[in-house]
């Protein structure tokens, strides 16, 4: 143990199996973890050490084997520079962790909390997390993507993502704005993390985008979170736990600024069930490593490539019932459908457009495939060219050596391909047949920029959206044969968000949106024989403070399913070129492991 502390002492990233306890045994029972929603006094570190514990044990008494507390909540958030908060910030270990540990140890349990730390060795102060065990410190994490509040004192943070082996399973920590970049969940679940602990102080963002970060990577996500007003700053409880297909265990209540905290410290409790550890490995089975290299790159703050120009889009989802295996019928539907359109720019088609998805594409696939320049693609020249609209469309493609691609093809107004994406992420009935496309595409449309483009299932892969907003996309079309068969709906309490979004809007749909920050054109089927869930829609950069609004059809209807937007957003506090300007690829390598 003292290697440990010493290495910990000199901000030395740990190997979680070099300091496994020799016997080691995982618990395999459900255990009771625990989300503890503490609001320190703003320059009282002790007092609130004290408190913090008093609370915390109440957790413990009550069965919690794992606790987690706020970011911060040693000393409150909102310093201004170091000589403000010098006065408060802890060595790690320290007087804080020395407290934690008692409880730790006496209780059997962990107990993750976030706090301003002070590098012994430099004098470098971070807004870190502490993860305590029966056995003392087991580990600690900086905070990698920082919001600007911190800046003016907190270096950031240089450990990566550690991973913790403990009796409860590997422990991983993210604390706040971590959630807005998919990396900082995704790169400890590819090295094996259970659950994530999540001290956070977040007046919506930072816990809204949780829901996908625990369905993306199968893991359970322990967010704690504050539930009152600081300078000005409101945090509004809801602190929550998820599993790992994104379902909310449990979420504490909404407090909104004019509301009153609650006079005793919330804590909300749920189950975590090892059993389910196993859906991390399912969810990361299928990941394509070999295309990810763009995530290493970081073309930012400049980017000579990028048209900073916005735009006013009007877009269309063509949301209809396919007649499956029907290229000629299905087209007419199409067609008639284009001829509604009013002063649209670019409408976009669902997934296997003329063709629809069967359990029998493996049967099927082969005769239903065309060249990419075959009759398929000359009738829509003419519909794109007769409409003078900009259309994407998706089709089994057969290539010269005939092999098979589900692919996206761009259309101009003029009816020329503009560009086309072969799918990269397959599904196990594709594997069987199709080939998967080698490269993560956007294709620039003169007039309204450049569109991103994904297929189906590539939403499971927060990795191309990711790649998608390093190429800086505009917007993003996301043709659908979705039938609810991955993904879910948004469980997050809509009373936070400014813009509530409607119902039966898919959350990793919406995650691809704000992980790119780039809008989203969702088309899909419906349709009853095939189960289609309909429900196109457009995903926007941020309804949570209120800049957009997402909208979503009909789940059961045909219809054109029209939707408005700006591309850019270049004078709103979050968007594209902050986002992509704030990534720290340098901790990010893990991306390219399987």
């Amino acid at each position: 143990m003292n290697l440990k502390k010493t290495l910990l002492s000199l901000g030395i990233a740990i190997s979680p199996v070099l300091f496994t306890t020799p016997g080691y045994a995982q618990v395999q029972h459900p255990f009771l973890a625990a989300a503890v929603e503490f609001n320190p006094v703003f320059h009282e570190r002790d007092k609130n050490i004290s408190h913090l514990s008093q609370d915390i044990e109440r957790a413990l008494k009550k069965g919690a084997k794992l606790v987690v507390a706020p970011e911060m909540s040693t000393t409150g958030y909102l310093y201004s520079s170091r000589k403000e908060i010098a006065p408060y910030v802890d060595t790690i270990p320290g007087v804080t962790s020395d407290a934690l540990g008692k409880l730790a140890k006496k209780y059997d349990a962990y107990i993750v909390i976030g706090m301003a730390e002070k590098d012994k060795q430099t004098g470098i102060y971070y807004n870190a997390s502490v993860l305590v065990g029966p056995e003392g410190v087991v580990g600690k994490y900086r905070k990698t993507h920082q919001w600007e509040a911190e800046e003016h004192w907190a270096a950031w943070g240089d450990l990566g993502f550690p991973v913790f082996d403990t009796e409860l399973g590997k422990i991983a920590i993210n604390i706040c704005m971590d959630s807005g970049y998919f990396e900082s969940a995704r790169i400890p679940a590819i090295e094996g993390a259970d659950i994530i602990a999540f001290p956070t102080n977040s007046s919506i963002q930072a816990i809204y985008y949780n829901q996908s970060r625990a369905m993306q990577n199968g893991v359970y996500i322990v967010e704690a979170n504050r539930n009152n007003t600081e300078k000005n700053f409101h945090m509004v409880g809801m602190s929550a736990i998820w599993d790992p297909d994104g379902n909310k265990l449990v979420e504490a209540p909404y407090v909104g600024k004019k509301d009153p905290s609650p006079k005793e410290t919330r804590i909300v409790y749920a189950e975590i069930d090892p059993a389910r550890y196993s859906v991390r490995t399912e969810r990361l089975a299928n990941r394509r490593t070999d295309l990810y290299q763009p995530l290493m790159l970081k073309v930012a703050p400049w980017d000579y490539t990028t048209n900073k120009t916005e735009k006013e889009i009007k877009s269309v989802s063509i949301q209809f019932e396919p007649v499956i295996g029907d290229k000629q019928a299905n087209i007419k539907t199409v067609s008639a459908m284009l001829s509604k359109l009013k002063n649209e720019q670019l409408a976009v088609l669902p997934e296997y457009s003329f063709t629809g998805e069967t359990a029998k594409m493996s049967q099927n696939a082969k005769s239903w495939a065309e060249e990419i320049h075959g009759s398929t693609f000359s009738q829509m020249s003419k519909l794109a060219k007769a409409n003078k609209i900009n259309l994407v469309y998706s089709l089994i493609e057969k290539d010269k050596h005939s092999k098979l691609y589900v692919t996206t093809v761009v259309l101009d107004t003029k009816g020329d391909i503009l560009g086309s994406y072969r799918k990269t992420h397959l599904n196990a009935d594709e594997k069987q047949w199709a080939t998967a496309g080698d490269e993560i595409k956007t294709v620039d449309i003169p007039e309204l920029g450049r569109l991103g483009l994904m297929s189906g299932e590539d939403v499971l892969y927060p990795e191309v959206a990711g790649i998608l907003s390093g190429k800086r996309a505009d917007m993003i079309a996301i043709p659908s044969s979705w039938a609810g068969h991955y993904g879910g709906y948004v469980q997050v309490n809509q009373k936070a968000i400014a813009n509530p979004y409607p119902a039966h809007s898919m959350v990793l749909w919406d995650s691809v949106a704000f992980s790119a920050q780039a809008y989203t054109i969702v088309s899909n089927f419906v349709g009853t024989d095939n189960h289609y869930k309909g429900e196109s829609a457009l995903y926007t950069l941020d309804p949570l403070y209120g800049l957009d609004q997402a909208k979503v059809a009909s789940s059961t209807q045909a219809q054109l399913f029209r939707a408005s937007f700006k591309t850019k957003q270049n004078d709103w506090w979050l968007n594209q070129y902050n986002m992509v300007s704030s990534r720290r690829p340098f901790f990010y390598k893990p991306l390219l492991q399987q």
